[in-house]
């Protein structure tokens, strides 16, 4: 899924992505131990809401005033109970939230002053081009198998099998997934395994970097 690079902005740049579990932050935190930016598009979202922000102002006259706690910060808990199951109110809120993350992310992007960046999403793909994916010329995709999916983020997140598989419905299968990449890195081993494969990607993004 090599896309072109935007207008005005010639560096490269390597979505990283995977399934819930697969292991995406061990490896974006491999690559900022050699020195890469990483713009995290779950850090954006939550930043784009913080108290006082344009983003969460546009939410609130779209909902109403239900979805700021007593302290004025978003009620996640009760936008998300709101927009579950309702896809006209999940498309409003996308509406809002979508643009301020993909302005955001392009902001990073061009202050970024490593030889690349990687941005890491776990949605990456799932918008297709027109979403995040749009600022990537390379896919670099953590793989393992759903199995190892379940285990590992039940472990992490304390969530059952249910609530797990409800997140993975919303993520593309790992077939399509891996159909979308150009990198594949299985992440079914050690923490050694995934760094002995993120080496040799390291050093391909800095010569393809060299290039530009």
């Amino acid at each position: 899924m090599t896309l072109p690079f935007l207008p005005h902005h010639p560096k490269l740049v390597v979505g990283l992505t995977g399934g819930i579990g697969s292991g995406k932050t061990a490896a974006s935190d491999w690559f900022a131990t050699q020195g890469i930016v990483i713009v995290d598009a779950d850090i954006i979202a939550h930043e784009i809401v913080a108290k006082g922000s344009v983003t969460l102002e546009k939410i609130q006259s779209a909902f109403g005033d239900w979805v700021l706690t007593t302290s004025g910060e978003l009620d996640r808990r009760a936008l998300r109970h709101h927009v579950f199951g309702d896809i006209t109110a999940l498309k409003s809120l996308e509406a809002i939230t979508h643009p301020a993350i993909r302005e955001r992310t392009r902001e990073l992007l061009t202050q970024a002053d490593s030889p690349y960046v990687i941005l890491s999403a776990p949605l990456l793909l799932e918008a297709g081009p027109s979403g995040l994916a749009q600022f990537c010329q390379r896919i670099l995709v953590i793989d393992v198998p759903e199995s190892f999916q379940l285990s590992r983020a039940a472990a992490r997140d304390g969530q059952d099998a249910a609530q797990i598989k409800a997140i993975m419905d919303k993520q593309l299968s790992r077939e399509e997934r891996l159909a979308l990449a150009d990198d594949v890195v299985n992440n079914a081993g050690t923490l050694e395994d995934l760094y002995s494969q993120l080496l040799p990607l390291h050093q391909q993004y800095l010569s393809l970097a060299a290039t530009l």
